[in-house]
This record gives structure tokens, C-alpha cells and sequence, in this order.
């Protein structure tokens, strides 16, 4: 029951959920654009602690996003909050058109978690220029960015304060994002101190960074720092990332219960304030009871250097019973792997923060951040139906494409029929209008059968179905008045049962294919009804099979699955329609067709019945009485 509510809740969700398209263009000037969802909420990424300002990584490829639109550089990239009036401040890390692959940084000025952040991805204006804002895309609290792209040169900070690396490092193609930084051991790359660098004791900072170990045991010093007797390590030992902090009252460490995995990228960060956290992965790994020491040195990126190793902690010295100084541990070596994306700030950053960094610059964003369709300036068929005809599942098509087989087929009778009715209609007011004329003598309009008709060129109403009645009671009566019989009450009777007979198999005629019409108004909607019922159930299974609810991917099956239910009234509407509208004109043909039959009789009954005869006997009897003529009877 509670997984039936759950369904049910869903898909009203899903039906509910307003479709993105009818926001605002917020450009004229640009002709394409694309919605990015930031989910956090419990159906995407399901981040429940704060998050604030962030950058967020935009992947872009041949599957999300149609590089053949925009400009061979990327240079007419815009990014618009869900508003679809503010810009967003953003750069580019990496644009290859040719290989369909893209890397883009946005700043969001405020992420809150559990909800939905839209941005519009504006694209497709030859004219545009260039509007990243390298330094904008991050808040003045972010003191170093390395994205590690130079080629032969220091990496240059991304951040607003310029701490660009005093040495260069090895640069590795094909990093987590886009270009890494390669660690052997002993190379290292040094960050300056500068003032937005300095650390107070107890100060605020965050640290984090993408490591890719090079062995899974690996043991080594990832950033370090030291100064007079005080220093901060990060690094792995046995595989096990750890932060280290020595005041100068001795060494305080806090090391992961995880050890890493060789050649696979994992996110560390660490935060400094009240305390000192680990994060691996986005999630907490490890907590140290201690302040950060005050430091003002050069930063070490891949090792501790020379002056940190001799920093480095020394556990207490046994006594030997021959007062021997045990040997001091060896200091760590540099971290040997790969190392990508490194960032610093000036405050400590809450958890949601590290979570969705994790999240967003990893290779799988997953529920993070969800694409929409690809929409163009005033084109609804590609907003809402290119969504939904992406949708349409197999089944779907199937029984669509026997509603347009249907469709087709009503419309063709309709046609048919309508141009079929208008030929009618004609003839007979043509007939009608001929026999009005001739028809004071009945006799005459009839004829003998000379092949002499007296109704003249009979090819305009030769599509009459009235025409063709009166053929039928004229050579009826043909045949009973050869020799000039007058016809009995019988005959008569047996003209009008031709009559009825010619009238039945004209009203055949006329609503000849009508049945398809039929068809098509009471089959439609239940085809259409199958269609929805199959794509809903295979909807609900996909659900069922990935595990979870996500209504960004429930809304478009939904939709697809309508297709069908509106496909069908497509095809009934217009058919019913179109029946009616035909049927009303039929019956007008039938009833027009009944008054000629009784017309016709009564004149034939007029014309040649047998009191018409006595008649014109007694008037012929009397003339001759009159004139004194003998007439003898033979006995």
C-alpha cells in the first residue's frame, strides 16, 4: 500500500512539475539554449548540511549538449540563473569542439540544500564575444585556485588574489579535469606567502585538492607548510589519507580509516577552526581536537622540502639499558601520483560545501546536475515535443503508428465521402429544377422507350440518385402500359415497392465506408488509452529497476506515454466531427430521396389509374349521345 501511494505521488509530481520552457527568452540574441538542474534535494544528490556560494562544474559532451551550434570556441556561452534574468559569472577551463568536450566553471552565489537551483545555458549567436570572468566565478573568501592547465609554466591562481605558483610543475594530460599535475616523490611546486595566505593560530581555512595515487599502499606528503618548529601536513600514509598539526607542542594526527585505491581519483579536504576535519569524498573521514598553528611559509604542493622534513614529528626516545639514542624516524617522502584541482580559502567551509565539490568535479555528477533538452528561440516543437518524442518508448510508437494508419483512413473517407455528397447535391437540384418543368405531363416525361429521352442531356444529373429513381419507376411503368393498360391499385403498389427497393440501395450508396468513421471515433481513444496504460507500466518498472524516484526522469516517460492518449483523441475528434457533419448531409440526400418516391407514385397513380380511364370513357360516350349517334350493342 505505502509503495502504491508512493507511486501514485509521483506521478502526480511528475505531471504537476512546470516545464522549464516557460520561463522567459532572456536574449533574443541567442537562438538555442539549454536547462542545468542543481538538485540537492533528496531526489538528486541529497545534500542536507549548507552549502552557500559555490563554483560548480559543468560538464559538457556530445551527449548533453550540441557543440555544432555554438561557436567553435565557446565563446557565446552565457550562463543565467533559473531566473532567467540574472548572468552568471563563469569560465572556461577546457572547450574542444572537435572532440565534443567542454569544462566549465559557474559560480552560484547561494546554494541551499535539499532544493533546486536552476541555470540556463545560453548558446547559438555568431556574434557573441567572449564573457567568462575567470576570477568572478569564485567569492572573495577563495584565496588559490590551481586548475593546473599551464603547459611549461607556474600554475596561475584562478582566484581573485593572484597567488600564482612560484615553480612549475609536470603537467599530466587527461587529469580528472582536464589537465593535472604529475607527482614522482621529490618534484615539488611552491605556493607563495603572501598576505592572503597568511594563517593566524586558529585561523579559518580550507584546503582540498584531487589526488590519484600512483600505488595503493602509497605513503607521501600531498601539500605541507612549516614554520619555526609549527607546520600542517596532508599526505597518505600506507594509503590512508591523514592532517597533521604540530603548534610546537608535538604532533596531532587524524588519518582515515579508508586507504585509497591505486590510479583512482578521490577528493580530500580539510577544514580548520575549532577543530580540524578530513574529508574523503565529500564525507567526513576523520576529526582532530586541535587549533591550526600560525603559519606564514611557502606552501609545498607534492612533498614536505627541506625545511619541512625537518619539521617533521619524532615519537619520544626510549632509554636503552647502554642509554642509546634510538634512531629518528624517517621524514615522509613526496606523494608519487597525480594531482588535480587544488583550492584554498580563507573560511571554513561547511560540509554541504565539500560534499557538493565532490560531487560536481567528479566524473559522475550523478543526481547533482541534470540536463534538460535543447530548445531554440520561439520553437515549441523543440522545447515540450522534442522532450517528449525522445521519450516515446517502443511500445508508444507502435500503437501511434496504428493511429495514423487510422487517421489516414477517416480522413480519406471524409474526403471521399464529402467530395461524393457535393456531387449529389448538385445533380439532384439540377434534376429537380429539369423534372419541376416536364413533370405537368407524366406520361410524356416518361416516354415509350424510343431512347428519346424528353428530359434532354441527361449527363448533369447523371449523378443523381434521384435521376436514377425516376429511371426506375419509368421503365417500371414501361413495362405495365404497353398497349396502353391502365395500371391497377396492385401494379402500383408493385412500382412503389421498386421504388422503396431503388431507394434502399441508394441510401447504401451514400453511406458506403461510413462505418470506418465509426471505427475510428469509438477505436482511437482506446488505442490511444492502451498505448498510455503499456508506457506508464514500463515507466513505473524503470523506476522499480533503478531503485529510487527522481521525477526529472519520471516527468519525461509520463509525458511520452500521454503521446498515445492524445494521438487517439486525434483521431476521434476529427472523425466524429466529420461523421456528423456527413451524416446530417446524408440524411438530407434520404429525405429529398423519400419525397420523390412518394411523389412519383402519386403521379403515376394519377396518371394511369384506372378510374382515369372510366372517366375519360364516360366523357367520350356523352359527346357522342350528343351528336345522335347509334350505337349498337352486339347480343
Amino acid at each position: 500500500m505505502k509503495a502504491r501511494r508512493l507511486c501514485g505521488a509521483v506521478l502526480v509530481a511528475g505531471l504537476a512539475l512546470p516545464p522549464a520552457a516557460a520561463s522567459a527568452w532572456w536574449n533574443d540574441d541567442w537562438s538555442g539554449r539549454k536547462l542545468l538542474r542543481v538538485d540537492t534535494s533528496a531526489a538528486g544528490a541529497d545534500v542536507t548540511e549548507p552549502i552557500g556560494a559555490a563554483p560548480v562544474l559543468v560538464r559538457l559532451h556530445a551527449g548533453n549538449f550540441k557543440f555544432e551550434a555554438a561557436k567553435e570556441d565557446g565563446s557565446d556561452l552565457r550562463f543565467i540563473a533559473g531566473d532567467d534574468k540574472t548572468p552568471l559569472r563563469f569560465h572556461i577551463e577546457k572547450y574542444d569542439a572537435l572532440l565534443g568536450e567542454a569544462l566549465v566553471w559557474v559560480g552560484m552565489p547561494d546554494l541551499k540544500p535539499g532544493a533546486r537551483a536552476d541555470i540556463w545555458l545560453y548558446y547559438k549567436n555568431p556574434n557573441a564575444v567572449a564573457a567568462q570572468d575567470v576570477k568572478g566565478t569564485y567569492d572573495p573568501s577563495t584565496t588559490l585556485v590551481y586548475h593546473f592547465t599551464e603547459k611549461g609554466t607556474p600554475p596561475q591562481d584562478s582566484s581573485t588574489w593572484a597567488n600564482h605558483a612560484l615553480t612549475s610543475g609536470t603537467g599530466a594530460d587527461g587529469a580528472l579535469i582536464a589537465r593535472g599535475l604529475e607527482l614522482d616523490g621529490s618534484a615539488t611546486v611552491s605556493v607563495p606567502a603572501s598576505t592572503s595566505l597568511t594563517w593566524a593560530a586558529g585561523a579559518k581555512v580550507t584546503w582540498s585538492a584531487w589526488v590519484k595515487p600512483a600505488e595503493a599502499d602509497e605513503s607521501g606528503v600531498v601539500f605541507s607548510r612549516v614554520d619555526n618548529g609549527s607546520h600542517l601536513l596532508i599526505g597518505l600514509e600506507g594509503g590512508k589519507p591523514f592532517v597533521e598539526v604540530d603548534g610546537g607542542s608535538g604532533p596531532q594526527r587524524a588519518v582515515a580509516p579508508t586507504a585509497l585505491t591505486a590510479n583512482g581519483w578521490h577528493h580530500l579536504a580539510v577544514t580548520a577552526g575549532e577543530g580540524i576535519a578530513l574529508y574523503l569524498d565529500g564525507a567526513p573521514a576523520a576529526k582532530l581536537g586541535a587549533a591550526l598553528p600560525a603559519l606564514n611559509t611557502t606552501g609545498i604542493i607534492g612533498g614536505a622540502g627541506a625545511p619541512a622534513a625537518s619539521a617533521f614529528p619524532k615519537p619520544p626516545r626510549e632509554k636503552h639499558r647502554d642509554d642509546a639514542k634510538a634512531p629518528a624516524p624517517a621524514p615522509l617522502p613526496g606523494f608519487k601520483g597525480e594531482l588535480d584541482e587544488l583550492q584554498m580559502a580563507k573560511v571554513e567551509r561547511p560540509a554541504g560545501f565539500i560534499r557538493l565539490a565532490a560531487l560536481s568535479q567528479g566524473t559522475d555528477p550523478g543526481k547533482l546536475l541534470v540536463a534538460g533538452q535543447d530548445e531554440e528561440t520561439g520553437s515549441w516543437s523543440s522545447g515540450y515535443f522534442a522532450v517528449i518524442v525522445r521519450s516515446v518508448t517502443l511500445d508508444g510508437w507502435v500503437v501511434i503508428g496504428f493511429l495514423v494508419i487510422m487517421a489516414l483512413v477517416s480522413w480519406l473517407v471524409m474526403l471521399n465521402r464529402a467530395s461524393y455528397l457535393s456531387a449529389v447535391e448538385r445533380a439532384d437540384r439540377k434534376f429537380t429544377k429539369r423534372f419541376r418543368h416536364l413533370s405537368s405531363d407524366l406520361k410524356q416525361l416518361v416516354g415509350g422507350g424510343n431512347g428519346v429521352s424528353p428530359l434532354g442531356d441527361e449527363t448533369p444529373f447523371k449523378s443523381s440518385p434521384l435521376y436514377r429513381i425516376f429511371q426506375i419507376g419509368a421503365e417500371e411503368i414501361r413495362k405495365r402500359t404497353s398497349g396502353r393498360c391502365p395500371l391497377s391499385a396492385e401494379a402500383i403498389e408493385a412500382i412503389r415497392a421498386t421504388l422503396d427497393a431503388g431507394l434502399v440501395r441508394e441510401n447504401q450508396r451514400l453511406t458506403q465506408r461510413m462505418v470506418l468513421l465509426t471505427i475510428a471515433i469509438s477505436g482511437g481513444p482506446f488505442l490511444g488509452l492502451l498505448g498510455t496504460v503499456v508506457g506508464v507500466m514500463i515507466t513505473f518498472a524503470s523506476i522499480a529497476a533503478a531503485g529510487d524516484v527522481n521525477v526529472n526522469a519520471i516527468a519525461p516517460g509520463i509525458a511520452a506515454a500521454l503521446v498515445a492518449t492524445v494521438a487517439g483523441l486525434a483521431v476521434a475528434i476529427p472523425a466524429l466531427f466529420g461523421y456528423n457533419w456527413l451524416l446530417t448531409r446524408i440524411k438530407n440526400v434520404t429525405a429529398t430521396l423519400q419525397v420523390f418516391v412518394d411523389e412519383l407514385v402519386t403521379k403515376v397513380a394519377e396518371a394511369y389509374s384506372q378510374r382515369e380511364i372510366l372517366e375519360k370513357g364516360t366523357a367520350v360516350i356523352a359527346r357522342l349521345s350528343a351528336t345522335d349517334v347509334d350505337i349498337s350493342v352486339a347480343e
